[in-house]
């Protein structure tokens, strides 16, 4: 991945470049932001640079030893972290189980979230995280001298993920890391990385895509009619993961859709029958899918209650939500919407912490016939 790979953000590319042509490279960075930006490109594109034998004005070389190495992601000074799961009759829960599949997967993938990678792994129901065991990991493969680059780099992708026992024990690593060694984390939820840590890196934080720069990135890679890349470029809202899943994955947003408007038609009819059998259907789905269901009624409500504002350049919905939010709309209001993202944001929290899936959905729909009650 080079700079020139990632879309839009020309401001912090250059601000990354700068900084190098400068000298001034911290020992450890924290790219920060929310999901579909460019963040981990950025971050490979930046370690690319970093260790580029003859670095140009805009971006690496392209020629160079060192380049023709990150092109294979089999850099000898360039490691990863990254969320996983554990296989069977594995003892060791380390990252480089899976760095085949990772190196195969970026080569194929430039934007795409920890869905993607944990369903191209065959995850299955199983939440993907940062062992404890990949602590000692790190911090054997970084006391060993740089082998042939400027760098050492270490990039850890989502350490929100991470084990407490391991994000403690590399707190020494990230604070005084070996001589020229550079540490990049990325993350899409700040919040859950553990201050310790944060205090330990230098934030950059990597804003939305713009709209148009979107839309010029949809019409090129996908060939589509201006009005589409406009609309998907929208409802995208700056995240061109979101812009690809819309492009590429229409039958899986028609699914949340139909769960969705199930959902609604049941609580709304406050019939326990109906009730009981969407509770059933969409406990009997994957986790994934049931955190994606969540997560998109979050989104349906937010928008909803939007659309009651009159405001339709801050409305995010397509064609087919737009029809149901004309069913539905009303229902979301001041007096419920708040309660209704309390809720279904602790759901989404139970089921990543292995709730019962049954017990869950029942009492989330049940209160939400409660709360959208007339």
């Amino acid at each position: 991945m080079y700079f020139k790979d990632i879309i839009g953000l020309n401001d912090i590319k250059k601000h990354l470049i700068e900084s190098v042509q400068k000298g001034y490279v911290p020992h450890a960075r924290m790219f920060y932001g929310a999901e579909g930006v460019g963040k981990l490109p950025l971050a490979i594109a930046y370690a690319r640079y970093l260790n580029c034998l003859h670095p140009g004005e805009t971006d690496s070389c392209g020629q160079c030893s060192s380049c023709s190495k990150f092109d294979k992601l089999a850099h000898p000074d360039l490691h990863f972290a990254f969320p996983m799961v554990q296989k069977r009759a594995e003892k060791k829960l380390v990252c480089d189980n899976y760095l085949p599949e990772w190196r195969s997967f970026l080569s194929e993938n430039t934007y795409f979230n920890l869905s993607k990678w944990l369903l191209y792994i065959d995850a299955k129901n199983a939440q993907g995280m940062i062992y404890s065991q990949e602590s000692e990991e790190i911090i054997q493969k970084l006391n060993l001298k740089v082998y042939e680059a400027k760098y050492k780099i270490m990039i850890v992708w989502l350490p929100e993920k991470m084990n407490l026992e391991c994000a403690n024990k590399l707190l020494k690593m990230i604070e005084e890391p070996p001589a020229h060694t550079v540490f990049l984390l990325i993350s899409e939820d700040l919040e859950k990385v553990i201050p310790t840590i944060q205090s330990r890196c230098q934030p950059i934080f990597i804003r939305a895509i713009e709209q148009s720069e979107i839309f010029s990135a949809l019409t090129a890679h996908y060939g589509l009619e201006k009005h589409d890349a406009q609309s998907i470029a929208h409802i995208a809202n700056g995240s061109y993961t979101k812009a690809m899943e819309i492009v590429e994955s229409d039958s899986d947003s028609k699914f949340l859709l139909t769960l969705f408007n199930r959902m609604m038609s049941a609580s709304s009819s406050r019939k326990i029958r109906a009730i009981k059998e969407i509770a059933d259907e969409l406990s009997k789905t994957g986790r994934e899918v049931q955190k994606s269901f969540l997560i998109y009624s979050l989104r349906m409500f937010r928008e909803y209650f939007i659309n009651n504002l009159k405001v339709p350049e801050l409305i995010y919905l397509n064609r087919d939500e737009q029809q149901l939010g004309q069913q539905f709309s009303a229902s979301i209001h001041e007096k419920n919407i708040e309660v209704l993202v309390q809720e279904f944001t602790l759901a989404h929290r139970q089921i990543e912490q292995n709730g019962n899936a049954r017990i869950i959905f029942l009492d989330l729909c049940l209160k939400l016939t409660m709360l959208i009650k007339e």
